[in-house]
């Protein structure tokens, strides 16, 4: 039987888990090496990916980033999720701001470690990378449309890093990540939508609390055409192979996602849609195994 105390550190070191979201950082972790097999360096062997060591610092040096950054925002957001999210934030609570704090800069520390195994340009990448999302959260995220592109950005920037690694400027790569931005516009728009209450509250100046909950939806409807259009453009001009499934597969999600919306006018509704964008893009990042389905056989 375990102690109250031991009780006590396993419930903070889960609060802590949730401060990070360590199941978002997982998923990040094997889309970074999924991307870098089957698309940023789909020249190399597997192995070569794999064990490349520089590939996994900036893999190391993008969790790292990611998980302070998901602490930063914890903290600045800490009354607004009290309202949007009550429970979530009674968990957050058992660890202590100033710990969070700390935690915060340990991670980023170790960050700027990781990435100088790599060279030094990475270490000035991932220094700018902790200062933009730091900016974000204190400042552009109460801006409207400013907070959501940068958000977007913010969240495809890890990529880039490996983008910038392997060089590789086929206009495949490009077309993956106008898909990935695109959807996690959707994903911050919506959000937008679903913590609406909160943001009136603490006058955070989000695109609903601006212009709307109607163009709100006009906006998200823009955003989604455009990506349904990126769809089928990757379906019919790119080399994809059997990726395509899923392409399809989202492109009628996104529709439904769409009629959802327009008939949405509620935090539990808008919560639906959200939880749609989600699997559409944990489904595209499991998806890319299907580019190439013999990749272990040849590329060994």
């Amino acid at each position: 039987m375990l102690t109250r105390r031991q009780k006590l550190v396993l419930l903070k070191l889960f609060s802590l888990f949730s401060v990070v979201r360590g199941y978002n950082i997982l998923v990040i972790i094997v889309a970074m090496y999924l991307a870098s097999i089957y698309i940023f360096a789909n020249d190399k062997s597997l192995g070569q990916v794999l064990f490349d060591v520089n590939l996994l610092m900036l893999v190391l040096a993008s969790a790292a980033t990611i998980a302070a950054g998901y602490i930063i925002n914890n903290f600045y957001d800490s009354e607004k999720d009290l309202i949007n999210r009550p429970q979530k934030s009674m968990l957050d609570r058992l660890v202590s701001q100033n710990t969070k704090l700390s935690f915060y800069f340990v991670l980023n520390f170790f960050a700027l470690i990781f990435a100088s195994y790599v060279s030094f340009r990475a270490v000035l990448f991932f220094a700018l990378y902790i200062v933009g999302i730091w900016l974000y959260s204190h400042r552009f995220k109460k801006m409207p449309m400013t907070g959501n592109l940068i958000s977007a950005l913010l969240t495809v920037t890890p990529f880039f890093a490996i983008f910038i690694y392997y060089r590789n400027f086929q206009p495949v790569v490009f077309m993956h990540a106008i898909f990935l931005f695109l959807l996690v516009s959707m994903k911050e728009l919506v959000k937008d939508l679903e913590n609406i209450k909160g943001d009136l509250a603490l006058d955070y100046r989000t695109v609903p609390v601006v212009y709307g909950e109607h163009t709100s939806k006009l906006m998200f409807t823009v955003l989604c055409v455009l990506n349904i259009i990126a769809a089928f453009a990757l379906i019919n001009f790119f080399e994809i192979g059997h990726m395509y499934y899923y392409f399809y597969l989202s492109v009628m999600l996104l529709v439904v996602i769409l009629l959802l919306l327009w008939r949405s006018n509620g935090r539990a509704q808008y919560l639906w849609v959200h939880n749609i964008l989600k699997i559409i893009i944990v489904t595209g990042i499991v998806s890319i195994l299907l580019i190439d389905v013999s990749v272990v056989l040849n590329r060994i």
